[in-house]
């Protein structure tokens, strides 16, 4: 199976060249219709600017982009080309331009499009989808930092946390890490803590 590689949260940026801004601003989505309310999120935020530039992938492979009054070819394309080059794929990227004065020429442009994703990107990191076993514990208070630490060595990422009689916490783990954090628990506790299974799912590794 392909590696998929995925953005582990939203990614800003900032560039300026010859006084003009470069804002990125990458979002992870899984659909066309969460890639299109970003960027009407972003135009509506940055009304003023003189134009917000766009891409997207998609998870199955639909590429869209748009160079929003740029000449064409310097912005949406460099823009998704980092993505491409990457291989990263289920985001939107918008880059809004506050011009400054200057031209830039089509190969400026290009570069500094091109920068402010990938600055966007690296500040959002990639991670890959893989399997994940979700483990679910009621956990006794005085325990409960011990336990979170005792996930995060094991590998694993706690995804909620409920506070009620006990704390009820829910966490993820690489499948094949699972039965040491398991382990380890009973070892922490004499066994007085056993996880209950909650299936399995995909989810980006940090």
């Amino acid at each position: 199976m392909d590696r998929i590689l995925v953005p582990l949260g939203e990614g800003l940026s900032e560039v300026v060249e010859k006084r003009s801004r470069f804002l990125g601003h990458l979002l992870p989505v899984s659909g066309e219709g969460q890639a299109r309310a970003h960027i009407e999120a972003v135009k509506k935020r940055h009304r003023d600017a003189r134009h917000n530039c766009w891409c997207y992938r998609l998870p199955g492979g639909a590429e869209r982009y748009s160079d929003d009054g740029e000449p064409q070819g310097t912005a949406g394309v460099p823009m998704l080309g980092v993505f491409q080059k990457a291989g990263v794929t289920g985001l939107c990227c918008v880059v809004t331009r506050y011009f400054g004065g200057v031209l830039l020429g089509a190969g400026g442009l290009a570069r500094t499009y091109g920068q402010a994703a990938k600055e966007a990107l690296d500040a959002a990191g990639v991670g890959e989808v893989r399997p994940w076993r979700r483990l679910g514990l009621n956990c006794p208070y005085p325990l409960l930092e011990q336990v979170k630490l005792l996930c995060a060595q094991s590998g694993g990422v706690v995804e909620e946390i409920r506070y009620e009689d006990a704390a009820r916490l829910t966490a993820r783990f690489p499948v094949e890490a699972a039965p040491g954090f398991a382990l380890r628990l009973a070892e922490l506790t004499a066994g007085g803590l056993v996880p209950e299974p909650l299936g399995e799912c995909m989810a980006p590794a940090p």
